[in-house]
């Protein structure tokens, strides 16, 4: 960031513990997502090649490079993983990480009938050799309904216990499901349950895919909140909202800074020509 006399929330520098941003990538082109990746590096923590993009991606190699080149950390989508394990060729899905020098995964069931206690298995398996991000939530709205609260609050804890360095809470690329209601807005109780519970927040990662789940988020935790499923043309953006450097988030970190309100905003030309 730009050197500036501004007072803005604190940010960390990568590698960054908290405040982290996942961007997801959903099939850009090559150059494109070179270019993104190597124009906003120091903003992107974590990139998710999205669901089973890799497998369809000619150019994956390169796209592996770009993000190797711009020190950006990568995994692929669980949705990879999920499909490998139900054709019971977890190995296969283990070789083909590896084959790509992959030193962080991702592990979910928010498709597949696989129990939490199973889910934390898989955690507990690879998080001696894997950086490893597990999810919980369902992808299907109507299971997402039926989970309660104080199950979403036992299943992060049970991942963070098998060793998950993250826990990601599911709201689909659309913020429509998991923790987000059909309609796009958050489940207020749920996300209340999660924050009251004493779980490391620091450890959890909420998708947000949209502007007005950021927003909340960003509201609710502050700035160095942990965000997932960001897309590509909305990294600044986030940034921004993070340090409160757009209209949305301009004055909620003020009073936390200690700064009062300027006691008069109007504007002369008087005072502007002896400015």
């Amino acid at each position: 960031m730009h050197s500036t006399t501004l007072r803005l929330p604190e940010r960390e520098v990568k590698p960054r513990r908290t405040g982290v941003t996942m961007v997801i990538d959903g099939g850009l082109p090559t150059h494109y997502f070179a270019d993104v990746v190597g124009s906003f590096a120091g903003l992107i923590d974590v990139m998710k090649l999205g669901w089973g993009t890799a497998l369809v991606t000619d150019d994956l190699k390169y796209k592996i490079d770009a993000l190797r080149d711009a020190g950006v950390d990568f995994y692929f989508g669980g949705t990879l993983f999920e499909k490998f394990v139900a054709q019971n060729r977890f190995e296969d899905w283990r070789r083909f990480c590896d084959r790509f020098g992959c030193r962080t995964v991702e592990i979910s069931n928010g498709t597949i009938a696989m129990p939490n206690e199973v889910k934390a298995e898989y955690v507990a398996h690879l998080s001696g050799e894997y950086r490893v991000f597990s999810e919980v939530g369902y992808k299907d709205q109507s299971r997402a309904e039926e989970m309660g609260s104080q199950l979403w609050v036992d299943y992060i804890r049970q991942d963070l216990d098998a060793g998950a360095h993250m826990v990601i809470t599911e709201s689909r690329e659309s913020g429509k499901s998991g923790i987000c209601s059909a309609n796009g807005t958050l489940r207020d109780g749920l996300v209340d349950a999660i924050a009251n519970s004493g779980l490391d927040l620091d450890k959890v990662l909420f998708e947000a895919p949209t502007k007005d789940l950021q927003i909340e988020l960003i509201r609710r935790f502050g700035a160095q909140v942990n965000l997932g499923n960001i897309a590509s043309s909305d990294i600044v953006a986030l940034e921004t909202l993070r340090l409160g450097l757009r209209g949305d988030t301009l004055a909620d970190f003020d009073a936390e800074l200690g700064l009062e309100p300027a006691p008069d905003l109007r504007w002369s030309a008087q005072q502007a020509h002896h400015a």
